[in-house]
């Protein structure tokens, strides 16, 4: 199930630009983004209770989206067509949880819980992707290889539904700034996302971001592909949360911390992919910056410069270091 490596290439900066920046206090570790036709709308990282925060394109919180469950570690957000919420209840930085979860919350604030099994193991993940079928998945956060999962049959309320690994992707040093941890900072799955209308899907590493054509929505079909393209991220202290505008024809970025900004990132000609961007977008889409997007061209090769030994230490130790420094989380509630 490994695949090509996402190509690591240096890639020259796109025109980026700030959208708006939170500065709500409520809102202090924007981990997961999504876009609406007008909104904006991102959830914290941890926390005791579901809470979606909607926001306004100034990044002012306009309402929330609650439930009364009380999740583990939060991680990521996707939004469906139909306005549905699903929060990747999926972190585990000790590496002891025995399940993780889906958690998902409609409009009106009715939610259900959704456990889910690894068939190998514990694994931190951060990012999850959900396809216009509303088929979900998982992509972990790991150092050398970040394992995609998605459930092995229906979403049960009920018991656990076993998960199985449909690939693995390596993502390896790119140079660009950014992120808590150094070069590990550019290996770290952090967020994903896909576009509105299924054929785009972006997963995103505390520094760059990687995007993958999936013309028939089929997201395992398209990870399995080896023409990812990699577009350096704006540098941010903490970037997790990521996002496709309505139009799909650019990328939303935020990061943990405040004052948070929330960049948009043009897609230049990798928007020709989303059948979106080729009609000219949706209403109350927004606008992204005339000049193309330049992005890395190159096709995924192999991990060459992770391989080496003395580069893997020094990732895989500031990794440890940094990890042993964040706030442990509360016990797990089965």
């Amino acid at each position: 199930m490994a695949g090509p490596t996402p190509g690591s290439a240096a890639a020259e900066q796109v025109a980026a630009r700030t959208l708006c920046t939170i500065r709500d206090p409520r809102v202090a570790e924007s981990s997961g983004l999504a876009a609406g036709a007008d909104s904006l709308y991102t959830v914290n990282d941890g926390g005791s209770r579901l809470r979606v925060f909607v926001l306004d394109r100034s990044c002012r919180v306009r309402r929330t989206v609650e439930a009364a469950l009380d999740p583990y570690d939060v991680e990521d957000l996707a939004r469906t067509a139909d306005g549905t919420l699903w929060l990747s209840d999926t972190g585990d930085n000790a590496l002891t949880r025995s399940t993780v979860a889906l958690e998902r919350l409609r409009p009106d604030g009715t939610a259900t819980l959704y456990r889910l099994t690894y068939p190998d193991g514990p694994h931190d993940a951060e990012a999850l992707l959900v396809d216009r079928s509303g088929r979900p998945y998982i992509v972990t956060k790991e150092p050398l290889s970040s394992g995609v999962y998605t459930p092995d049959g229906p979403l049960s309320a009920r018991q656990p539904t076993a998960l199985r690994k449909v690939r693995t992707l390596s993502f390896g040093p790119t140079g660009t700034a950014g992120g808590p941890v150094g070069t590990a900072s550019q290996v770290l799955v952090t967020g994903g996302a896909v576009s509105a209308d299924g054929g785009l899907l972006v997963l995103r590493t505390y520094t760059d971001a990687y995007v993958w054509a999936a013309p028939d929505g089929d997201l395992e079909v398209a990870l399995r592909s080896a023409s990812s393209r990699r577009i350096p991220l704006p540098a941010t202290a903490q970037g997790e949360g990521i996002a496709f505008a309505p139009d799909g024809r650019s990328l939303l970025t935020s990061t943990e911390g405040l004052p948070g900004p929330v960049h948009e990132i043009p897609l230049g000609d990798l928007a020709s992919a989303s059948p979106t961007a080729r009609s000219g977008g949706s209403a109350g889409s927004t606008g992204s910056a005339s000049s193309p997007a330049e992005v890395d061209r190159s096709r995924p090769g192999r991990l060459r410069s992770l391989a080496a030994p003395a580069l893997g230490v020094v990732v895989l130790a500031a990794l440890l270091l940094w990890l042993g420094r964040r706030t442990r989380r509360r016990a797990y509630r089965r």
